[in-house]
């Protein structure tokens, strides 16, 4: 688990957006890029970045009547 201060000063070495904590990832939307934690270390090295790409809206409950 990441520290709290820790959370608080990090932000998307690429675009110094702001970032969301998954478990195992730490996520940038504005530029859709996902950072691996290992061993609870925060890897925030862009060569070490995936592609991420954002859950659809609205799911099940936002289809047409």
């Amino acid at each position: 688990m990441i520290d709290e201060e820790l959370k608080a000063i990090l932000a998307c070495p690429a675009c110094k957006g702001d970032l969301l904590f998954e478990e195992t990832r730490i996520i940038c939307p504005a530029c859709r890029k996902a950072y691996p934690i290992r061993d609870d270390i925060p890897v925030m090295l862009i060569s070490e970045a995936e592609d991420w790409t954002p859950p659809p809206r609205g799911g099940a409950g936002g289809a047409a009547r």
